[in-house]
């Protein structure tokens, strides 16, 4: 472990004249003896939001020879111009001139990687696909390869609430400030221009509205696209609660350069943080493995290991909270495995089997109340309270099941479970969600994983066509990714539904799905034993962080509640991070850059009985930043509903300076719905 010295603030300069921020943790001696450079390129104010993940990252990387780079994307923190959109060109030409710029710097070896989780994770990938020279190696975790059905916005072509509420949060983001006693007197320019474009701005959840159909839109950064455009390796690496997982087997299974994927039971944060569930590993060590193999050239062994280690969970008792997973790291040399096979299990009359049921020869029924998808939890787990699915009886009873006889021995899967579903529906617009289930001798249901489809997107989701009413078809439903073991005793269970509230917004419409059993299937990726498991180098766990602590000055609560109002049928999902006075604002102190920070947010979703165009969302969230004569205050909210043809979204942004309001501005959009 070697010493190293921190740099608060650098300026990159880009070819337009707007200059990026950058802060460097760069080893001792790395003026003499020049390192590689490692990039973590985001939106998220390195400056003060994410201050101390990014150091417990980088100062860990300059310790062990690397120069750790974290740099505010234009329009963010403290980087000049304006953020327009997830991954805009002018990010991605950035991130060229930044991986040039870091090449040529007299400390820089020439070796450059990008790492980075979320968007760090995807901006990497899109960068790789454009073969900067320097740019040798990528870590991405928790990413994605389909921008479209693999992100926070259409799942299966359904219309998840997430679009809503990560897009309202990021559309905020663009309104905070530069801070003052980094970029000067020129930070009240350099706001106002944040705040003058935002008002010219389409909000990003009514952005993204504007395309609900895998359109040009979309592919533009999806790897999926092309695979081959990707030149240097890639490690990918996930977690079975987050709800980036399905790119790590995909990318495995299509890239054509060396590629290893690394999936344990965690949430969606980077896997050495104590974010449940756990066990957390040492995950930078395992990153500095791959960086000394790739940009030093060190032969550490990492690639003459299997290709992808995955950990394998056992059954659990259903709990909205998993502080540990129990489970076991397995391995395969390859990807896809050749020895996996597929288990396929014909459906009778509410039975799953080896062989085809003939005691379900009528179409079977399901039209489920709007508020199944109660028990879901959350459509992407970051590591708090309350995130996880609880137990799946009351949506299991809203829902057309399939269960098999109590398994005589243990059943170990690994992959991606498919559903073939032959069926009709009774409305032109549909949607189904399709619940893998871990059934308990004593009737406790564990999800183990799920899937949705927008049954107009049954064949295309570039051109969605309406079903014709009472027409039979054939659709194949994809199930996310997953490692878990069936004990012996136990049953499977696949839980088919109409409706999966609120991860995912109704179809306008009830409908009723009829189910043909007799040509349909659960195809499960069935994984034998293998004895090289146990040989397998274990992940220690990981060291003290390096990070410097904030001082906690009002705590912080996550509150997770369901309220019924029985007379008028209505349900309200309520999500918040708030003081335990909800008027107070949890608030922290960073004492290295003398800043305070006050957040909180609160989600809300709504839906009446029976009626699917009650559903609705509502977002709130506030910020304040404040140090000795300077504070800025931003308070946002947003709403979206339906109507039959519509979709409806209105978004509210006040900012405040001292106290006295500089910016306040109201956005109304209506979005014709496109066959969801």
């Amino acid at each position: 472990m070697s010493g190293y010295r921190e740099i608060e603030e650098v300026r990159i300069p880009m070819e337009d004249g707007v200059s990026l921020s950058a802060r460097l943790w760069l080893p001792d001696g790395a003026d003499r003896t020049p390192v590689p450079a490692i990039l973590e390129y985001l939106p998220y104010r390195k400056r003060d939001m994410i201050r101390r993940r990014d150091e417990t990252t980088h100062r860990y990387l300059a310790s062990r020879g690397y120069a750790g780079v974290r740099v505010d994307v234009r329009g963010s923190g403290d980087s000049d111009g304006i953020l327009t959109d997830e991954y805009a060109e002018a990010e991605l030409d950035d991130a060229l001139a930044v991986i040039a710029w870091l090449a040529a710097q007299p400390w820089c070896s020439g070796a450059v990687g990008m790492m980075g989780l979320s968007w760090g994770g995807f901006n990497a990938l899109m960068v790789a696909a454009r073969r900067p020279p320097a740019l040798k190696a990528v870590i991405a975790i928790g990413a994605s390869d389909d921008r479209f059905g693999d992100d926070a916005h259409y799942m299966g072509g359904c219309l998840l609430n997430e679009n809503f509420v990560w897009g309202s949060a990021l559309f905020m983001y663009g309104a905070y400030p530069p801070d003052p006693a980094l970029v000067g007197p020129r930070w009240r320019a350099m706001w106002d221009e944040r705040l003058a474009a935002l008002e010219r701005t389409t909000p990003f959840p009514a952005l993204w509205l504007g395309h609900q159909r895998y359109d040009a839109y979309w592919k533009r950064g999806s790897i999926a696209e092309d695979y081959g455009a990707i030149a240097c390796p890639v490690y990918a690496v996930s977690g079975w609660a987050d709800a980036y997982t399905n790119f790590v087997l995909r990318l495995l299974a299509n890239l054509k350069v060396p590629c290893k994927g690394l999936v344990g039971p965690w949430p969606h944060a980077f896997p050495n943080a104590a974010a449940a569930p756990g066990p957390a590993v040492d995950f930078l060590g395992e990153a500095v493995r791959w960086w000394d193999h790739w940009l030093k050239g060190i032969d550490t062994g990492i690639m003459q290991e299997p290709r992808l280690r995955a950990w394998m969970q056992e059954s659990v008792a259903p709990a909205a909270t998993h502080p540990l997973r129990p489970g076991r790291w397995v391995a395969e040399n390859a990807w896809p495995s050749p020895r996996i096979r597929t288990w396929s299990l014909a459906f009778g009359a509410g039975t799953l089997g080896d062989d085809a049921n003939d005691d379900a020869s009528s179409p079977l029924m399901v039209a489920s109340p709007v508020t199944t998808g109660a028990d879901g939890g959350e459509w992407c787990a970051f590591g708090s309270d309350g995130e996880h699915p609880g137990d799946q009886r009351a949506d299991d009873g809203r829902s057309l099941v399939f269960d098999s006889e109590p398994l005589v021995d243990r059943c170990e899967i690994l992959g991606t479970p498919l559903v073939t579903l032959a069926f009709s529906v009774d409305r032109p617009l549909a949607m189904i969600a399709v619940r893998l289930n871990d059934a308990a001798p004593d009737g406790a249901s564990t999800r183990v994983t799920y899937g949705l489809l927008n049954l107009a997107h049954r064949t295309s989701r570039e051109a969605p066509a309406p079903l014709v009413p009472g027409r039979r078809t054939v659709a194949t439903v994809r199930l996310n990714d997953i490692a878990h073991a069936f004990p012996a005793g136990h049953r499977i269970r696949l839980a088919i539904s109409t409706v999966y509230w609120p991860i995912a917004w109704p179809s306008p419409a009830p409908a009723t799905l009829a189910v043909d059993a007799n040509a349909s299937a659960l195809h499960l990726p069935l994984r034998p034993p293998a004895p090289d498991d146990a040989a397998l180098a274990p992940l220690p766990p990981p060291p003290p962080g390096l990070a410097d602590a904030p001082v906690e000055l009002v705590p912080s609560v996550a509150v997770h509640k369901l309220v019924r109002t029985v007379a008028r049928g209505e349900h309200v999902h309520v999500t918040a991070r708030q003081a335990a006075d909800p008027a107070a604002l949890p608030r922290v102190r960073l004492p290295a850059i003398d800043l305070e920070i006050g957040q909180r947010f609160e989600r809300r979703y709504t839906i009446v009985e029976g009626d699917p165009l009650s559903a609705r969302t509502d977002f709130s969230a506030a910020v304040e930043l404040a140090r000795p004569g300077w504070s800025v205050a931003i308070e946002g909210a947003t709403k979206a509903w339906a109507t039959a043809t519509t979709f409806e979204f209105v978004a509210d942004l006040r900012a405040r300076l001292d106290g006295t309001l500089v910016f306040e501005h109201t956005w109304q959009v209506a979005i014709p719905r496109d066959h969801v």
